[in-house]
């Protein structure tokens, strides 16, 4: 859609440019129009970007000034919940990525929710093994259940909790050593009831893998903008941290939204809390490997969201002293509104290069490419693992291509979520091949640089 919008604005630049000078110039008979209608059905998004890149910088100025003045007279006490089903391949790694962070107040809880797999054999011989070697550096709790969805699973393991901050990681994934120390800074303000951390896809040998690992650069970059105005909404399973009173005062997850961490952090903002994002606190992730198990991933994504704006609509545009403007004003409208401009993904995009072909210009692409390309070169170098995310850089002046990839695979996703609310099929927990993401050792000692 950037490429669509790039293209419009460029175009009606033209046109007024003309039209201003009085001089005639060949264009298509019927395609100005156009260009100015799409040029307009797509300006809510670019003022949205806009607001995102220009108030960015403050996320770099005023977050470590807050942190700074914090004196902090106690390290909280912090419970990681680890919710797993059939992850065999990962939940080992995970755990003791938890461990290496060396936090001094932490209890581990794994709930297992009724896996098939060895996922049970490998977690109770890790545990055995563990206090076997008497190093008592974290409580483990271990919970056995049977299979009820992991918002269940979740809220089954939350009375066993003691910590004051609650952290979620999946089981596919393993957390940077200061992920912990991070997230808990972020909690300065009674009044934060939700951290974001940063996600970073680590499996990058594939082409599938390497648009994902940009892909998450590129998105989890905005939520700066996002935590600036304390209004971060979606706040992922991988690396979210709570407060436990708030997670009690919610009456737990949501089970019956698949994307259960969406759907809490959209409702502690509802409650007049406010959310943040840690960009240094660091958890890396397997990303799916295959096309299949990609598609799956956004379906539930997708559908998870929609159903989350549905139960939550009155946040939209809500007046409301507690509600957050530049949640209720900018952030939900224009993700709805990019939603239903997902739409016409098979149709604008391929009109756009039908209509660069025949005019023979080329320059809004160009424009284009230079933009993606110097955008994603800034998020790299100032990202807190550049060393691990240079890789990118080569990829920088293709992102728009990318990207474009990336709205194919949501535009199934938009079409089969659409379908599933027409029948109301619901989704449960999805599986796809597990590689495993890359050795703990590797990101602790490379990565964190």
């Amino acid at each position: 859609m950037l490429l669509v919008f790039v293209g419009a604005l460029y175009a009606v630049t033209i046109d007024i440019f003309y039209l201003a000078s009085t001089r005639e110039y060949c264009s298509i008979p019927g395609f100005d129009s156009i260009r100015l209608v799409i040029f307009v059905l797509l300006m809510p998004l670019l003022v949205k970007y806009a607001i995102q890149l220009l108030c960015s910088p403050l996320y770099s100025i005023f977050a470590p000034r807050r942190l700074e003045r914090t004196e902090w007279e106690h390290q909280p006490f912090v419970s990681v919940l680890i919710p797993a089903w059939n992850e065999e391949v990962g939940i080992v790694k995970t755990i003791r990525s938890v461990l290496n962070t060396k936090y001094p107040h932490l209890q581990i809880v794994v709930i297992n929710d009724g896996s098939t797999d060895g996922t049970h054999e490998k977690v109770t011989q890790f545990i055995a093994e563990y206090k076997w070697s008497g190093q008592q550096d974290a409580e483990i709790t271990y919970l056995n259940l049977t299979n009820g969805g992991k918002a269940s699973a979740m809220n089954r393991a939350l009375p066993h909790a003691n910590g004051e901050i609650v952290i979620t990681i999946d089981a596919d994934s393993v957390m940077d050593p200061q992920a912990i120390t991070n997230l808990v800074k972020h909690f300065d303000d009674p009044h934060v009831g939700g951290v974001a951390g940063n996600v970073i896809v680590a499996n990058r040998k594939k082409p599938i893998e390497l648009m994902q690992q940009l892909e998450y650069l590129y998105g989890f970059f905005f939520k700066r903008t996002d935590s600036v105005f304390n209004s971060v909404y979606i706040i992922g399973g991988a690396a979210a941290a709570y407060r436990r009173e708030v997670l009690h005062e919610m009456d737990g997850f949501d089970h019956s939204i698949i994307t259960e961490d969406i759907e809490m952090s959209t409702r502690i903002l509802s409650h007049g809390y406010k959310t943040r994002f840690a960009c240094d606190a660091v958890v890396y992730t397997e990303g799916p490997t295959d096309l299949r198990g990609l598609c799956n991933q956004r379906l539930r994504w997708k559908y998870g969201r929609i159903l989350t704006f549905v139960k939550h609509h009155k946040l939209f545009f809500s007046l409301r002293s507690q509600h957050n403007p530049y949640l209720c004003f900018v952030i939900l409208p224009t993700a709805v509104y990019a939603e239903l401009l997902l739409l016409t993904e098979a149709v604008l995009p391929p009109a756009f290069f039908l209509y660069t072909m025949f005019t023979n210009d080329y320059i809004p692409i160009v424009c284009v490419i230079v933009l993606l390309t110097a955008i994603v070169t800034m998020q790299v170098l100032i990202d807190s693992k550049k060393r691990f995310h240079r890789n990118l850089l080569l990829l920088a002046p293709v992102a728009w291509l990318i990207f474009y990839w990336v709205d194919m695979v949501e535009f199934q996703a938009l079409i089969r979520s659409l379908k599933r609310l027409a029948t109301r099929n619901e989704l449960k927990w999805q599986k796809w091949v597990r590689v495993g993401v890359v050795n703990e050792a590797c990101l602790s000692s490379e990565t964190s640089r």
